[in-house]
């Protein structure tokens, strides 16, 4: 008999032998209908896998992310069955599971599968899956998986398999299919009942551009029809939100080829966008006790050299800018920290000073790899909403609660109001990606923990995804759309005041390190503005959007009166502009409605003539005449209520 621990924490006996399967009917069969994939002991399974240890044991259905990726992976290799039986010559080469459904790389040799290929390759899918084939995990001789494949000439998998070891290279079988695969499948093909081919695209082998180019094809597989439906729908939402098209019609930013790529240019709106923004945010640091700090967009390369920066990112960064002087080097700064670390050095310090809060929105470069770049979300040039908190230990978890406020407060007025924290912890099976001893790792880790814990935060715990000088809390927040982004960092370094020699007098008058806290509610102002764009389909806030009142007349003959009004709102700090064009009125509320301005003023004869103004919201809502006056104030409760 062996124990089986599951999720809730009870303890299960079975015969040794016993499957994720069978252990999920023992529980109920609406589960057992339901599971799709499993992990024991923290290593995937197949729910087919005999359990022959003692062992925790989870259970996936297609509503967990784990679930997902093996019904992607699955219908991976459902794809290339169908493509092969399609495409004979046809060579694979990898086919993942990805964030929203899969991919597989193939080599179609002199064929091509082009859009019009797509619905008889879903066709073929639908009829292969409705066979119910099992997928069956065998491990292979490395002697006997190179001789399959070479005897198929199919130079990418000899390739692949020549870099594994004997005793880990595992196949993966279904009906007259087989793949090199590692695991992680769903039952059978039965369970995929819905499959869209998303597109195709170019991609090199290996990623080298010097190898063979292939053909990427983009497939996307659910267990209802409806669930696809929907999913489709979605996606046309998505591309209405975009924020490289919403951008453009908004007239926020653009992009020159001739400036560089990844090199935003902010055009006015968006440049008042951006400024509100910073405004906010320093309103509330200034409320917060945070000074305002400016550092220079480059640095001396020992600087990023002693911060370890240079070592662990010198590839991803711009490459050095030598001057005149011998051997003297700088960078465009990759970091803000190294220089407020040094801003802190400049001085000294005693414990009665501290916390020391420096913030800057601050402006940083790293060379991302041209196709890599997407929008405003990946960029070579972004501007920091960055702080750096030096403090004592035992000041350590009130601030670090305190940025927690900061961070909800920027949410909340923002109208991002579902989120999870994610609590980053570095790997402790690899230790060299990380700088640091074991000693202030693990009190930095407890203090992120502890502090999601006394603030009830609904957080997860990631190991593996912290910064190489520290762990880090993370703030994975869902959009309009159901999509996570990653929002909001605040990180405890106990590495950086060591390398720098960073010091402070204490009460014992003794001299002692500080601990660092590094943290951006906003992340970075570009990608934050694109996920904000997205989020809201550009209906921003009513204090945040760039022109909150357009003034319509419906006839020249009122164009003093409306500048008049206009006057007046500008006096009362309300983004007013006044559309006098030559045009209908009809027009211009359309075009009103498509920049998407929140309020519009109607102005004609009855207007002029009783002091007031027609008002319409955007979206189409009738609000009746409003004096002047009144629809100031109407206008400044507005705004402080969507603050």
């Amino acid at each position: 008999m062996i124990d089986i621990t599951l999720p809730d924490g009870s303890v299960k006996s079975f015969e040794s032998g016993v499957t994720p399967m069978l252990v999920a009917k023992s529980i109920s069969e609406g589960l057992a209908r339901n599971v799709i994939s499993a992990k024991f002991n923290n290593s995937t399974v197949e729910t087919s896998t005999p359990l022959t240890e003692d062992g925790s044991l989870v259970l996936y259905t297609f509503n967990d992310k784990e679930g997902k990726n093996a019904f992607w992976h699955s219908s991976a290799h459902l794809m290339a069955q169908a493509i092969l039986k399609l495409y004979p010559h046809a060579k694979l080469t990898i086919g993942p599971a990805i964030e929203q459904g899969f991919y597989y790389d193939i080599d179609f040799g002199d064929k091509k599968l082009a859009e019009q290929d797509f619905p008889k390759v879903e066709k073929l899918m639908l009829e292969l899956a409705r066979q119910k084939h099992e997928f069956q995990l065998r491990e292979v001789s490395k002697d006997n998986a190179l001789a399959y494949y070479k005897e198929r000439e199919n130079q990418f998998k000899v390739e692949l398999i020549e870099n594994l070891q004997d005793g880990e290279i595992t196949f993966c079988d279904h009906d007259d299919f087989t793949d090199l695969c590692r695991g992680g499948h769903i039952p059978n093909t039965g369970f995929i009942k819905a499959v869209k081919i998303m597109s195709v695209a170019g991609a090199y082998w290996r990623g080298d551009e010097n190898r063979e180019q292939l053909t990427r094809v983009y497939g996307i597989s659910f267990p209802k029809q409806k669930d696809l439906k929907e999913y489709l729908e979605l996606l046309e939402e998505d591309k209405k939100r975009d924020h490289r098209k919403l951008g453009k019609e908004l007239k926020l930013f653009t992009f020159s080829q001739r400036v560089g790529q990844g090199l935003p240019l902010w055009l006015p709106k968006g440049a008042a966008l951006r400024e509100r923004l910073e405004q906010f945010l320093k309103k509330a640091q200034n409320e917060a006790g945070y000074e305002q700090v400016v550092t220079p967009h480059i640095g001396n390369k020992d600087l990023y050299v002693c911060s370890g920066h240079y070592e662990k990112y010198g590839e991803d960064s711009f490459q050095p800018i030598n001057t005149p002087a011998e051997g003297e080097e700088f960078l465009l700064k990759p970091m803000n920290c190294p220089h407020h670390c040094e801003i802190y050095k400049s001085q000294p310090w005693s414990y009665k000073d501290l916390p020391v809060r420096f913030a800057e929105f601050g402006t940083v470069y790293r060379y991302e790899q041209s196709g890599e770049l997407h929008g405003l979300t990946r960029v070579r040039g972004f501007t920091q909403d960055d702080a750096h908190i030096f403090c004592t230990p035992d000041q350590l978890d009130e601030e670090f609660k305190k940025v927690i406020d900061l961070v909800l407060y920027v949410f909340n007025s923002l109208g991002f109001e579902n989120f999870t924290a994610q609590v980053s912890l570095r790997d402790p099976e690899n230790k060299t990606k990380y700088i640091g001893s074991d000693e202030n790792w693990k009190k930095a880790e407890e203090a992120i923990i502890n502090a999601a814990k006394e603030k009830n935060l609904n957080y997860v715990v990631e190991t593996g995804e912290a910064a190489f000088y520290g762990p880090k809390l993370d703030f994975m927040v869902k959009d309009a759309l159901g999509r996570s982004w990653q929002l909001g960092t605040i990180q405890v370094d106990y590495n950086l005041p060591e390398r720098f020699e960073l010091e402070y007098k204490g009460s014992d008058n003794e001299m002692h390190r500080p601990v660092m806290i590094h943290r951006a509610p906003f992340g970075s102002m570009e990608r934050f503005v694109a996920i904000l764009l997205e989020h809201t389909a550009g209906n921003f806030p009513l204090w945040l959007t760039p022109e909150q009142v357009s003034i319509l007349s419906i006839s020249e003959k009122y164009e003093n009166y409306s500048k008049k009004v206009l006057e007046l709102l500008k006096n009362n700090e309300i983004r007013a502009i006044f559309d006098n064009r030559s045009e209908t009125t009809g027009k211009k509320i359309r075009e009103a409605e498509m920049n998407k301005v929140p309020i519009m003023l109607i102005v004609g004869e009855k207007e002029e003539e009783t002091n007031t103004v027609a008002v319409r919201k955007h979206g189409g809502e009738d609000l009746g005449s409003m004096s002047i006056e009144d629809f100031v104030e109407w206008m400044k409760n507005e705004v402080s209520a969507s603050l």
